[in-house]
């Protein structure tokens, strides 16, 4: 018995002194994104259609002078 158990002492110590690897670790290439524009520029035109169509509705677009009225 006591030979065995000098065997697994041996065998467990072994291990230890094997656990690391002498390969150097390969790490992997960094990622960089590349910068865009701002996302708010394909909202640019919307806004601004929009705000011409909201100054064209306030101007009315109607007769609205102050003159004198023809009834016919």
């Amino acid at each position: 018995m006591n030979k065995l158990t000098l065997a697994a002492i041996g065998v467990f110590a072994s291990t230890q002194a094997f656990a690391g690897n002498l390969v150097e670790p390969m790490m992997e290439p960094e990622v960089v994104e590349a910068a865009t524009g701002s996302s708010g520029g394909g909202l640019l035109i919307p806004i601004l259609l929009l705000v011409l169509v909201a100054a064209a509705a306030a101007s009315g677009g109607g007769n609205n002078a102050a003159g004198p009225q023809i009834a016919m």
